[in-house]
């Protein structure tokens, strides 16, 4: 993230005609295979609360991402502030952990897309809010267009840094998002996404939220996600904006 951040303080900014459209990977748990326009690094913040086993967690995520070319990309993120209850019935304060990605794309025309991630997930946080051990994960994408309606499909596996005795340690991950627009500038999007694991409860969650684009290098977006089932998390509301920092190339 650091190195990310230093490219974008000493790149000279980009001029509007020199910026591409943003490639929006959030609010959906679903990537994209799409990757940013080559050379533009994109910024992805927002806010988010989440309700489960009756407290609530509050953080900042962020993402940054650049595109190497229409092939090869990275996707650096995490969660920028993080306030969560603790095992003593206060709250811990403090950064999350971080994620890398190094992520193909395999373009197979204007409407179809694979891609390909493999991720890192790096203890930065203290033990009372990260699981305090390394993940690792790759996870596989299909990302189609009918027409007006564009669907992103991942099927992921992440090996877990920490894991209950008696459980797995590789745990699945599901999710389809189908986004449309409505008007020129709002978007709408909606998601089912789930995990499994051996030995843990399966969780499951549906997902809906609005986009609102003013610009094509600016889109906000807010929504909310729902537990289907009582592993997973009671509800989570959101909200964040997309924005490219600069052209580096």
């Amino acid at each position: 993230m650091l190195a990310l951040a230093a490219l974008a303080t000493v790149a000279t900014p980009g001029r509007a005609d020199e910026l591409q459209p943003v490639t929006p990977y959030r609010p959906s748990v679903s990537s994209p295979a799409q990757l940013p326009a080559p050379g533009q690094l994109e910024l992805e913040l927002g806010g988010l609360v989440t309700k489960a086993d009756g407290g609530h967690r509050n953080s900042l995520p962020y993402a940054f991402k650049l595109g190497f070319n229409d092939s090869w990309g990275v996707v650096v993120g995490g969660e920028a502030w993080v306030s969560a209850p603790d095992d003593n019935g206060g709250r811990s304060h403090g950064v999350g952990d971080t994620t890398f990605v190094l992520k193909r794309a395999f373009l197979v025309d204007s409407a179809t897309a694979f891609g390909l991630e493999l991720g890192a997930k790096a203890p930065t946080a203290k033990d009372s809010i990260g699981s305090g051990r390394a993940d690792y994960s790759v996870n596989g994408i299909y990302s189609h267009d009918f027409e007006a309606i564009h669907m992103d499909a991942n099927l992921n596996l992440t090996r877990l840094g920490v894991w209950e005795e008696g459980s797995g340690r590789t745990q699945t991950g599901l999710s389809a998002s189908f986004s449309t627009p409505v008007s020129d500038r709002w978007g709408m999007t909606g998601e089912l996404s789930g995990t499994r694991r051996r030995g843990a409860d399966r969780t499951a969650q549906a997902l809906v939220a609005a986009a609102y684009s003013p610009s094509k290098y600016l889109t906000l977006d807010f929504g909310m996600a729902k537990g289907l089932n009582r592993a997973a998390a009671d509800w989570s509301l959101f909200g964040g904006v997309v924005l490219p920092l600069a052209r580096l190339w």
